[in-house]
C-alpha cells in the first residue's frame, strides 16, 4: 500500500498536467477566432473554423452532429466537450485509409482515380477543391499523388495550427490577463496547497444573495455544468484617502548606526503589457534584525516634465534560498508603508535570500500615445559635427542614473550589460569592453557619464545622424516620443542590518517568475480574509488589503477547472490591473491564481472596492 500511494499521487499530478495542457490548447484555439471565452460560437462556419484552429479537420457530417437545427449558440464548455470527442486524425489512420485505395501498395494514387473517388463518394468535393489538392507540388508529380508525403504535411499542418494558436495566446498577454489570467499556481509546480480544515478567517456564507448580472443568464445550447452563475461571493471594502496611509514602517533615520546596502533597478513595460524587472540576491553573513525597503527612484526632474513613475506602486517579496533553488521559501513581503516607500522589518538568519520586486500593473500600463511630433535628439553645430540636444542629454543622464545600479557614478560591465540586454538583446563581452575603454572615458574599468554620452553620440555618427537606433534604445527604456518616461518605473532598494554588512546584487532582468506568482498567492492566502463561495465549498476567494492596494486570489480545490466571473461594476474610484470592470478567469484544478489587483484611481479621494466573484 505504501508503495502504491506515491504512484497514485504521481498519476493524479500527471492527469492534472494533461488536463491543464488540454484546456490551454482549447482556449488558445477558441481565442484565435473569438474575442473572449465568454463569447459564444454563433454559426456552423465559426464552429468549423475554431475546430480547425484546434488541429481538427471536421467534415460537414461532424459539424452537423454538433450544430443541429435546434442549435443557436455553443459556448466554450461545449467546445471543450467536442474536442474531447473529436480526436485529430493520426498519420497511421490516414495511411490505412489511403491503403484501401492503393491496393498494390505503391505509395501513389493516380489523379484520375483520386478525382473520381473524391467527387462521387462520401462528402462529395467540387472539381476546384480536388484541383487545389492535385496542384500542390509538395506531394504531387507525374499525375500522381504521393499520399505518404500528403499525410506528413497534413499532420504537420494540424500540429502547426495548434502551435500557432498557443504561441499567439502566450504572446498576447492582454488576452491572457483579461480573459483567463496569467498568474495561475498549480500543484504540479511543487506548490503544497493548504490542507482543508476549518479556519477562523473563512466565512461560510456570502455577504448577500446576488441578483443575476449581465451576461450570466444566457441559455446554454445543451445541459452543462457551466450554466450561468450558480455560486458566488461578494467582498466590499471602503478605503479612505491617501492621508490615512500606514506609517508603522520604521524611519531609516533611526537606523544610522546600522550597516546599509543599496541597489537600484527598474520595471519595464513590454509591448504585450508584460512587466519585467531586475531580480536580486541578498547575502547576510550572520543572523540580524533587518529593514528592507523599496520605493520609486526620484531621479533628476526636468522642469515642466511630469514624473509618471513616482505614482507607481512597488513591493518586494523576500524568499529564502534552499538547497534546491526550484522551491524558494516565502519569508515575507514589504507590506508596511511610509508615503511612497514600502518596507519590512524583522529578523533574518544568515544565508542567501532572493528579493523579487513587484508592481501590480495598475499604474504602470500601456497608454495610447497622444504625442503628435517627436523630440529632436541631434543637430549639427557650426563646424558641421553632430551634437546631442539639451533634452536628449538630460534623458541620457536620467538613464545613466537608472542603470547605475550601485549608485557609484560609474557603469561596470555587469551594469552596462543589463542596459544592453534591455535595448539590443545582446551582451557586451570583455573584448568589446576593452575597445570601449580605448575609445571612451573610463575610471577603474567602469564607464563614466561622459563616456556614456560619447558612446551614444558615436552611435549617431555611425548612422550619419539618423536617430532611428537611438529611438529604439529610448522606447525600450520606457520613453515616449516626447522624451517622457511613461512605460518604466526606476526604483531603489535599501537593506539595513543591525549586526552585519548585507550584500545585494542584481542577477536577472526578466518577467515575473512562477516563484513570484506563488509568493503573491501565498502572501494573500496567509494574510487575507477568506470567503468560501456560497454553494461551492471547493472555491475560496481570499482578499488582502495593504496600504493603497487590494489583491484577491482564487483557490480551486476541486478536481475540475472552473471559470470565475469577476464583476467590479459597483466599485468606485478604483483601478484594476485587468483594465476591465467585468472579466472572467479560468482556474485549473487543485490550483490558485491572482484574480486581480486594485488601487484607487484618485488617491486624494475615498474609494470603494465592491467585487463579486461568481462561478460560471
Amino acid at each position: 500500500q505504501k508503495a502504491t500511494r506515491p504512484e497514485s499521487s504521481q498519476a493524479k499530478k500527471s492527469q492534472h498536467a494533461e488536463e491543464a495542457i488540454f484546456y490551454k490548447n482549447c482556449r488558445a484555439a477558441y481565442l484565435t477566432v473569438l474575442k473572449s471565452s465568454l463569447e459564444n460560437i454563433k454559426s456552423k462556419e465559426q464552429l468549423s473554423l475554431v475546430l480547425q484552429q484546434a488541429g481538427r479537420n471536421p467534415s460537414q457530417k461532424t459539424v452537423n452532429k454538433y450544430w443541429t437545427s435546434q442549435t443557436t449558440t455553443l459556448n466554450f464548455d461545449d467546445f471543450c466537450t467536442i474536442l474531447k470527442k473529436e480526436k485529430p486524425a493520426t498519420k497511421t489512420e490516414l495511411l490505412k485509409a489511403f491503403g484501401k485505395i492503393d491496393t498494390d501498395n505503391t505509395g501513389y494514387i493516380l489523379h484520375d482515380e483520386l478525382y473520381k473517388i473524391l467527387t462521387t463518394r462520401g462528402e462529395k468535393m467540387t472539381e476546384d477543391e480536388v484541383s487545389a489538392i492535385t496542384k500542390q507540388v509538395d506531394f504531387n508529380c507525374s499525375g500522381k499523388l504521393d499520399y505518404k508525403k500528403f499525410c506528413d504535411l497534413y499532420v504537420t499542418t494540424s500540429e502547426q495550427c495548434c502551435k500557432t494558436a498557443r504561441e499567439r495566446l502566450e504572446v498576447d498577454s492582454r488576452l491572457r490577463q483579461q480573459q483567463f489570467g496569467s498568474q495561475t499556481e498549480t500543484s504540479s509546480e511543487g506548490i503544497t496547497l493548504p490542507v482543508a480544515k476549518p479556519s477562523p478567517r473563512i466565512s461560510k456564507k456570502s455577504d448577500h444573495k446576488l441578483a443575476p448580472t449581465k451576461g450570466e443568464s444566457r441559455t446554454p445550447s445543451r445541459p452543462s455544468s457551466a450554466q450561468s452563475c450558480k455560486a458566488s461571493t461578494a467582498t466590499t471594502i471602503s478605503m479612505g484617502a491617501s492621508g490615512s496611509r500606514n506609517t508603522k514602517l520604521i524611519e531609516p533615520d533611526t537606523m544610522k548606526e546600522w550597516q546599509c546596502a543599496q541597489s537600484k533597478g527598474c520595471f519595464y513595460l513590454e509591448e504585450d503589457g508584460e512587466i519585467i524587472s531586475h531580480k536580486y540576491k541578498l547575502h547576510l553573513p550572520q543572523r540580524s534584525t533587518v529593514c528592507i525597503t523599496i520605493k520609486p527612484l526620484n531621479i533628476r526632474q526636468v522642469e515642466g516634465k511630469s514624473c509618471h513613475w513616482l505614482s507607481v506602486d512597488t513591493a518586494l517579496y523576500i524568499l529564502k534560498e534552499t538547497e534546491t533553488q526550484e522551491n524558494l521559501q516565502l519569508v515575507s513581503f514589504t507590506e508596511q508603508q511610509n508615503k511612497e516607500m514600502f518596507g519590512w522589518k524583522g529578523e533574518l538568519g544568515s544565508g542567501v535570500y532572493w528579493l523579487l520586486p513587484f508592481t501590480t500593473g495598475c499604474r504602470l500600463k500601456k497608454v495610447k500615445p497622444q504625442i503628435t511630433g517627436e523630440a529632436k535628439l541631434l543637430y549639427r553645430g557650426e563646424d558641421g559635427e553632430l551634437v546631442l540636444t539639451k533634452e536628449f542629454r538630460a534623458a541620457l543622464l536620467d538613464i545613466f542614473e537608472t542603470i547605475d545600479l550601485d549608485g557609484n557614478g560609474l557603469l561596470s560591465l555587469e551594469e552596462y550589460n543589463f542596459f544592453e540586454l534591455r535595448t539590443s538583446g545582446e551582451k557586451c563581452d570583455e573584448e568589446a569592453w576593452a575597445v570601449c575603454k580605448e575609445n571612451f572615458d573610463m575610471k577603474k574599468n567602469e564607464l563614466t557619464r561622459q563616456g556614456f554620452m560619447d558612446l551614444n553620440l558615436m552611435e549617431a555618427n555611425d548612422r550619419e545622424g539618423d536617430p532611428s537606433d537611438l529611438w529604439v534604445t529610448l522606447l525600450s527604456l520606457g520613453y515616449n516620443k516626447a522624451l517622457e518616461m511613461t512605460e518604466a518605473c526606476p526604483f531603489v532598494i535599501a537593506i539595513y542590518a543591525e549586526k552585519c554588512k548585507p550584500r545585494i546584487k542584481a542577477i536577472y532582468l526578466e518577467a515575473g517568475s512562477w516563484q513570484l506568482n506563488r509568493a503573491i498567492c501565498k502572501s494573500v492566502v496567509n494574510k487575507g480574509e477568506a470567503k468560501v463561495m456560497d454553494g461551492c465549498e471547493n472555491i475560496i476567494v481570499y482578499t488582502y488589503k495593504a496600504g493603497r492596494r487590494i489583491t484577491s486570489v482564487i483557490e480551486n480545490k476541486s478536481e475540475n477547472k472552473v471559470i470565475i466571473h469577476v464583476n467590479n461594476e459597483q466599485s468606485k474610484n478604483c483601478l484594476s490591473n485587468r483594465g476591465l470592470t467585468v472579466f472572467a478567469v479560468e482556474v485549473a484544478p487543485k490550483s490558485m491564481m491572482v484574480s486581480q489587483h486594485v488601487m484607487p484611481l484618485n488617491e486624494q479621494e475615498e474609494w470603494l472596492y465592491n467585487c463579486v466573484h461568481s462561478l460560471l
